[in-house]
């Protein structure tokens, strides 16, 4: 057994098994990073998480859910939900008020500066997706874009129908 070449370089993104021979699961995640990193770069100025823009983003576009709910639509743990909502409450962005019904369960809304917030996070993500599809037709984009919720929703979230296109509802700034 010959022992491995540990002079070589490693292969850049795009690369060997980074590249196209790669295994799809391994692509997506490399992908995702990739995407996070360059969100946690364009959110960085105004000290938004990509975490916390999605919380944000799923509490404008679903009010009066539960954090157990928020937590499942932004893919996060409830635990890492309370610490986002706690963090949005000390920075002003949320504000709690109790429920009309059951004392114990509080209702968790946007506040004007969370909503103005939510807005800049929008547009420095928007720019993020602009310059990731600044070359695919737009027929290829909403094919990758059906093909990724297609890949969620046979993973068994039942938070998107298999037959929806959840991103194509939206309006272009909301993506």
């Amino acid at each position: 057994m010959s022992k491995p070449d540990l002079t070589s370089r490693l292969p850049e993104p795009g690369e060997g098994k980074r590249g196209e021979a790669g295994y799809l699961g391994y692509l997506l995640r490399q992908a995702a990073g990739a995407y996070r990193l360059r969100m946690e770069r364009a959110l960085a100025d105004i000290q938004v998480t990509p975490p916390q823009f999605s919380v944000l983003t799923m509490l404008a576009a679903y009010p009066g859910h539960s954090n157990a709910d928020l937590a499942r639509l932004a893919l996060l743990t409830p635990q890492t939900v309370s610490v986002i909502i706690a963090n949005l409450q000390r920075r002003g962005a949320v504000v709690r008020r109790p429920h009309e019904v059951h004392g114990r369960i509080q209702h968790i809304d946007l506040s004007d500066s969370g909503a103005a917030l939510l807005a800049a996070c929008r547009a420095r993500a928007h720019a993020v997706e602009q310059e990731l599809t600044t070359r695919l037709p737009p027929a290829e984009e909403q094919a990758i874009r059906h093909w990724l919720v297609g890949v969620a929703a046979a993973a068994g979230t039942k938070d998107v129908p298999p037959d929806s296109d959840p991103v194509a509802d939206l309006p272009s700034r909301d993506r």
